[in-house]
């Protein structure tokens, strides 16, 4: 069965990098990066989430990429970078780490933004030094640390608990094929990943993305999600950090950004969006990327200005 081809056209459409280049992680790993935007530019660096790619941050490169460098890359297995036999919160570290190796220059830094499964690689990379040298600020968009089975809602009219839990762990680990982008399938995914005020044209963009990723993927890597512990990670991130959730999320309800901000060293802010779900950069792309906007003015230097040993102190954080 082909896989569903990307929009073409509109604000969902992925725009063409001035630049590819495939970047070696741990255990042969190899990452599909793209780079948009002026050399020069204050950088920032994209993660995305479980079964999307780099086609789901479309919206935020387009805007961001007239005065900024993006950074954008596809998580093993998603998008154009191969699987791999290894998938972990500690593989999401390596790569990560890999990606700002290759891309930014020594002591330069980004602002990191991770979305789902690209927060907690933000999480589970926390404690490197890789992440320390080139990270000034992030935001974490929708995401958890830990519980994501026991406290996801896509199973309605069930209270929490094990009943609840079970019928979840079988839903998000299903080997199934999404099959083709339907009328039906639009309507399933809507309802688990995206809130009522959802445009129709942003629900399709986004089945289009996640029904392109591989099966196999997407049940190895709901494993890794299904058991995360990474509240130890939150602890570590000592740079300031914005969170981010829709009030209609049943992936990773408010309950998960609460806890973050509670227990990150410098939150900078939590912000609900009202009645948007767990696909917040598609459904509120205006909102996510002034946030990232205000990140990189807040706590990036320009380049060049003498001011870079102001920028790592910023970074570095308490």
């Amino acid at each position: 069965m082909s896989r569903p081809t990307r929009v073409t056209d509109g604000p969902y459409a992925p725009p063409v990098p001035a630049r590819e280049l495939t970047v070696a992680s741990s255990g042969g790993a190899r990452l599909h990066v793209e780079v948009h935007g002026p050399e020069g530019a204050p950088a920032v660096v994209l993660a995305h989430g479980w079964t999307c790619s780099t086609a789901f941050w479309a919206a935020q490169i387009r805007e961001l990429a007239a005065d900024h460098r993006v950074i954008a890359y596809d998580q093993r297995g998603h998008g154009r970078s191969p699987a791999h036999e290894v998938c972990s919160t500690e593989a999401l570290a390596d790569d990560l780490e890999a990606v700002l190796a290759a891309t930014l220059a020594p002591g330069e830094r980004a602002v990191v933004a991770g979305h789902s499964m690209g927060g907690m690689t933000v999480l589970a990379a926390a404690g490197r030094p890789g992440f320390r040298e080139h990270a000034a600020a992030v935001l974490l968009c929708s995401t958890g640390s830990s519980r994501l089975v026991e406290e996801a809602t896509v199973v309605p009219l069930l209270r929490a608990g094990r009943l609840r839990t079970g019928l979840t762990r079988r839903i998000l680990g299903s080997r199934a094929p999404l099959g083709p982008v339907t009328p039906l399938a639009l309507r399933i995914l809507k309802y688990a990943t995206m809130g009522p005020r959802s445009a129709p044209h942003a629900v399709e963009a986004c089945a289009r993305i996640v029904h392109a990723c591989p099966r196999r993927v997407r049940h190895a890597w709901s494993r890794v999600l299904d058991s995360l512990q990474l509240d130890a990670g939150a602890r570590q991130v000592r740079v300031p950090a914005a969170v981010l959730v829709g009030t209609a999320d049943r992936l990773t309800p408010p309950v998960h950004a609460r806890s973050l901000a509670a227990a990150l060293p410098q939150c900078v802010g939590l912000t609900e969006l009202p009645a948007r779900g767990h696909m917040t950069p598609m459904e509120a792309p205006d909102q996510v990327t002034g946030k990232i906007r205000d990140l990189v003015a807040g706590h990036i230097r320009a380049r060049g200005t003498g001011n870079d040993n102001d920028t790592a102190r910023i970074g570095e954080g308490a």
